[in-house]
């Protein structure tokens, strides 16, 4: 299986920043990110997933929903300081320019050495689009966006062949231009000329991801993508989800196997299942009754105030969650349920996702009965509480999960396709040593 870690500053319970000796800022403190990238990487986690949104987008008075440094920066700090783990950054196809884009992460890909991924999603809401424009695309055209956005990256990654640097020094030709393309791409949105100003890394280019469950996210991934984040609640709607994902995959030709799905699986890690449900309950209560509501709320979009802790969501409220998409579907069907706001929290909260609750056997049960559902191909890891939370994973589940078989006990390559088993891209150098490598190496060796 493969297993990502997704941490975001104090850790994501809503309680976790007033957890005794967490930081309560470390979504600005490069600090606990480091620490992060050495525990994943130590546990033989395939990446570091980071998340993004591009401006303020909640109330900070009670509920910390920030987020953290530029994830390319953070991103590069963290490749500095391992040599395995995977590196998988966030930036939006709605504010950005593909060259922008298609340039940050292809140095990122270089400076890791092929480890980096790109998380290609669209972005929405009047908090971020008041930051860039005064009109807020609507979904269509945002997808539209992105679906040539993304064509453009892949193109300028393309643009240059493994052997286009020659560097022959006896000579003094340093590189074969007619190796290096102009991309020349014209269509609906964007005019890019190209070529990129790099050349491809040791894995060709950046593994593509998108997030989300929205029939747009699951066609654009079908049609580009090769790893998916997403939130589900339970092993059927995940091994539907993929099942409809794969399927339009194939439609677009592509072959079997070319998506894997990673969705969120939020952690909550004790020496016993007694442990365990305390911690669980002690955050509960930092996080006070406020924020258990606010979470809820906010996913289903419902008004706070209209909601009680151990009640189900009324009734009349309930006609408009059958038509809520995106991560929120899964949070909208246990209210429909008539599940109180508390057992939503419990299972998943506000944002949606499959919670773990238990002593480390509990918590490998459940990441194996899902793996061997054909559910999913794995989890992204979201510890309730960063700084304790991962290294309890790391250091009492993963090996349980390499006893039973279920999880590597060695990285066996040394880039982020190799760890998930995808195919190079026509354009990766089969011959590592057409990537020059002497200026990367000089700053790992001095880091």
């Amino acid at each position: 299986m493969h297993l990502n870690v997704h941490p975001v500053a104090a850790g994501h319970h809503p309680g976790a920043w007033r957890w005794p000796g967490a930081d309560p800022v470390a979504f600005s403190r490069i600090e606990g990110y480091l620490d992060v990238a050495r525990t994943a990487e130590r546990g033989l986690l395939d990446a570091v997933f980071l998340a993004d949104v591009p401006g303020l987008h909640a109330d900070l008075t009670d509920y910390p929903i920030v987020n953290g440094l530029e994830p390319t920066l953070v991103l590069t700090a963290m490749a500095v300081v391992t040599e395995r783990i995977g590196l998988v950054g966030t930036a939006s196809t709605t504010y950005n320019e593909p060259y922008n884009i298609a340039r940050r992460f292809r140095a990122l890909d270089l400076i890791s050495h092929g480890r980096a991924g790109w998380n290609a999603v669209t972005t929405s809401g009047p908090r971020v689009a008041g930051n860039f424009t005064a009109h807020e695309p609507d979904s269509a055209e945002r997808y539209a966006r992105a679906q040539e956005f993304v064509s453009v990256v892949r193109k300028l990654w393309e643009s240059w062949a493994p052997d286009a640097l020659v560097t022959d020094v006896a000579s003094g030709r340093y590189a074969d231009m007619a190796r290096i393309r102009p991309i020349d791409h014209h269509g609906s949105h964007y005019d890019v000329a190209g070529p990129i100003s790099l050349p491809p890394s040791e894995q060709g280019y950046p593994v593509i991801f998108h997030a989300g469950v929205s029939d747009s996210v699951r066609t654009l991934t079908a049609r580009t993508g090769e790893v998916m984040f997403s939130a589900v609640v339970d092993p059927d709607a995940a091994l539907a989800d993929i099942s409809d994902i794969r399927s339009r995959a194939l439609a677009f030709g592509r072959p079997a196997g070319s998506v894997l799905f990673l969705p969120g699986l939020v952690t909550s890690v004790a020496g016993t299942e007694e442990e365990a449900l305390e911690r669980r309950e002690e955050l509960d209560e930092l996080s006070g009754n406020e924020g258990a509501l606010f979470a809820v709320a906010a996913t289903l979009g419902l008004d706070p105030g209209d909601l009680a802790l151990d009640r189900p969501v009324p009734e009349a409220l309930r006609g408009g969650l059958h038509r809520v998409g995106g991560h929120a579907r899964a949070v909208a069907r246990l209210a429909l349920e008539g599940r109180t706001v508390r057992d939503i929290v419990r299972r998943g909260g506000g944002g949606g996702h499959v919670v773990a609750v238990g002593a480390p056997e509990q918590v490998a049960d459940l990441i194996q009965t899902w793996f061997e559902s054909g559910a999913v191909d794995g989890f992204t890891l979201m510890p309730d509480v960063t700084f304790d939370g991962l290294p309890a994973f790391v250091d009492e589940v993963v090996p349980i999960l390499q006893r039973r078989g279920l999880f590597r006990t060695a990285y066996e390559g040394s880039t982020l396709r190799e760890h998930y088993g995808l195919a190079l891209p026509d354009v990766a150098p089969r011959d590592r040593a057409t990537v020059p490598r002497a200026s990367a190496e000089r700053i790992t060796s001095s880091a």
